[in-house]
């Protein structure tokens, strides 16, 4: 009897028809003899809908409350699935985050898991119940509810199959496992049978939607089995684990896009020990992320640098480095949205020359300008501009012999929670 962990996004159970078709893929994995735990996020656009509420009634609401509120949708989630299994007579019980054990540390909206105590979900599991835990939450030690961020249903299903030793954590979205990019752009993207942690990881960190980076990295530490499939069909996914079979000949494994990003540059700072530092000391104290960072050469004892953020953050970031001018002076501060980073991921390019040349003539081949470029041994970035990112993915796509000659199946609106 294997012990299994099923986690359903928010367009798995978008509707009641929707709803149904979970319910009895999770009773026919029970009927096969498997322990099931299910973990679902809040149904279709039930996340976005409290929000909306909440900003009419007060648009900077505190965090404590607004997890108190989005909490909710998880918990409609699974009560709903857990009357529509016992509806076809197959017995299951639903659990918040914090009835499932899941503790986590004292911060709002954005809340890492600090602990799981699995007692109840053994209990109900020895009670022959199918147990279905929301996802996205879970609680403090002292007893406040917590969110745990975007991606946070994801981590929560890889963290309880870390937590009671599952023998492979499903990941249920609406392509029937992870492509060499998003198929919704590229209708010829090529389904990879396996890809390794590593190479995973990067994918979701640069972009590609079908897992979050957290949960990834979980799965890497704990070793957990992941497996990424169609709500809508019944084919063979995609395993991510820790080594993964290279394909003859194939470098390249996938092609991944950030539409979310700016540029900012920093023109006429003195060059000299430390400047850096305080620069992204101050925007990090701040919480801003800092991606590709470029810098020019040095002219008459000073320099100019450049580095992305996350396009939401670029006002913000703007705001801390004209705050700290008398710490670190410059000539001038600039930014630029409407950018994007296109990246090429393979455990195979460090042992391969040519593949970033490649990738530069395809992006020059169609007329755009690389602004930034970024490297580790199984990854290459550019920033560009947004407009002709889909003509850059489909040619990157073909220039590294990744075209099948299928179309891909997507089967509903993609759910990146």
């Amino acid at each position: 009897m294997s012990l299994i962990v099923m986690k359903f996004g928010g367009s798995s159970v978008g509707s009641p028809e929707r709803m149904q078709r979970v319910a009895k893929r999770i009773i026919d994995s029970q009927q096969a003899g498997n322990r099931v735990v299910v973990v679902v996020s809040a149904m279709g656009d039930t996340t976005d809908d409290l929000i909306d509420q909440s900003k009419a009634l007060n648009p900077n609401p505190p965090a404590r409350e607004m997890d108190m509120l989005l909490t909710t949708g998880e918990q409609i989630s699974v009560a709903l699935l857990s009357m529509t299994i016992h509806q076809l007579g197959h017995q299951a019980v639903s659990l918040t985050g914090w009835q499932a054990g899941i503790r986590t540390e004292a911060v709002h909206s954005k809340a890492k898991i600090t602990d799981i105590r699995p007692d109840r979900l053994f209990k109900e599991l020895d009670a022959g119940n199918v147990v279905i835990v929301a996802g996205f939450q879970g609680m403090t030690e002292d007893g406040d509810i917590t969110t745990l961020g975007r991606g946070g249903s994801d981590t929560t299903a890889v963290a309880l199959a870390a937590a009671i030793e599952a023998d492979v954590c499903e990941i249920y979205t609406d392509v029937d496992g992870i492509y060499s990019t998003d198929p919704r752009v590229v209708k010829c993207a090529r389904k990879l049978n396996e890809i390794s942690y590593d190479e995973m990881l990067e994918l979701a960190h640069l972009g590609a939607a079908v897992l979050h980076p957290r949960a990834v990295e979980y799965a890497k530490h704990n070793n957990v089995r992941l497996v990424v499939r169609s709500s809508f069909t019944q084919n063979e996914g995609t395993s991510v684990k820790e080594e993964a079979v290279m394909e003859q000949g194939v470098v390249v494994r996938g092609i991944a896009f950030d539409k979310n990003v700016a540029r900012i540059s920093i023109l006429g700072v003195e060059d000299e020990p430390g400047v850096l530092a305080k620069v992204f000391g101050a925007l990090a104290n701040n919480g801003i992320d800092v991606d590709v960072i470029v810098q020019s050469g040095v002219k008459s004892g000073k320099a100019d640098f450049s580095f992305t953020v996350s396009g939401d953050d670029v006002a913000r970031a703007v705001d801390v480095i004209n705050g700290n001018r008398s710490e670190v002076p410059f000539n001038e501060v600039t930014s630029e949205d409407n950018l994007v980073k296109v990246s090429i991921v393979g455990a195979g390019m460090v042992s391969n020359p040519g593949v970033a040349a490649t990738m530069f003539a395809a992006i020059s081949d169609l007329g755009v300008s690389i602004k930034m470029v970024s490297t580790s041994e199984i990854k290459v970035s550019c920033i560009i501009a947004a407009e002709p990112l889909q003509e850059v993915v489909r040619a990157l796509h073909t220039a590294y012999g990744l075209d099948t000659a299928e179309q891909v199946f997507v089967g509903g609106p993609q759910d990146r929670r």
